[in-house]
C-alpha cells in the first residue's frame, strides 16, 4: 500500500508544473531553443536534399523530435514544465532499411553520407549543450525535462548512426 502511493506521488511530481525562471535561466533556455530551431531547419533542409527515401523519412521524423524539444522549452519559458517521457528508445529500436550496400558509392550515396554524418555531428553538439546547461537549474522538474531531451538528442545520433552502416557508409 505504501509503495502504490508513493508511485502515486512520484506520477503527481512530474506531471505539468509552474516555475519561475532566473534571467541566465531564461536566456539558456532561450539558447537551447536557437540550437532547436537550427535542427528543425537543418533536418527540414535535408529531408529536401537526401536521395534515399528512408533518410528523408529519418530527417522528417527528427525535424518533428526537434520541434516538440522547441516548444516544451518555449512552455518553459511560459512559466509551465511539461510531462516528459524518460523512458526513450527510439534509437535502440531503430532498423533502417539498407537502400545503397557496401559496393555501391554513387555520388547519391556520399551525399546522403555527408548529411547523415554532419547532422550526428549536430546531434553530439546539442546533447553536450544539454548535458552541461541542465546544472544552471535549480528546479528538479527542469533538469529532468532537460536531461529527456538530451537523451533523445543522443536517440537521434544513434538513429542516424544506424542508417550509415545500414548503408555501407564510412
Amino acid at each position: 500500500m505504501q509503495t502504490a502511493l508513493y508511485m502515486e506521488g512520484l506520477k503527481n511530481k512530474w506531471e505539468d508544473t509552474d516555475v519561475i525562471l532566473t534571467e541566465k535561466e531564461t536566456t539558456t533556455i532561450q539558447d537551447l531553443q536557437t540550437q532547436e530551431q537550427a535542427c528543425i531547419d537543418k533536418y527540414n533542409r535535408y529531408s529536401k536534399e537526401a536521395h534515399d527515401e528512408v533518410l528523408k523519412d529519418l530527417f522528417s521524423v527528427l525535424a518533428d523530435e526537434e520541434q516538440k524539444h522547441f516548444d516544451s522549452l518555449g512552455q518553459i519559458l511560459n512559466g509551465t514544465v511539461p510531462e516528459c517521457n524518460c523512458n526513450d528508445s527510439a534509437g535502440h529500436n531503430y532498423k533502417p532499411k539498407a537502400a545503397y550496400n557496401d559496393m555501391t558509392n554513387t555520388e547519391d550515396k556520399q551525399n546522403d553520407a555527408y548529411l547523415a554524418t554532419d547532422c550526428i555531428g549536430t546531434e553530439k553538439l546539442v546533447s553536450g549543450e544539454y548535458n552541461t546547461d541542465v546544472f544552471v537549474f535549480g528546479e528538479s522538474s527542469v533538469r529532468k525535462l532537460l536531461a529527456d531531451i538530451q537523451i533523445e538528442e543522443q536517440n537521434h545520433a544513434e538513429m542516424l548512426y544506424k542508417y550509415k552502416m545500414a548503408n555501407g557508409m564510412q
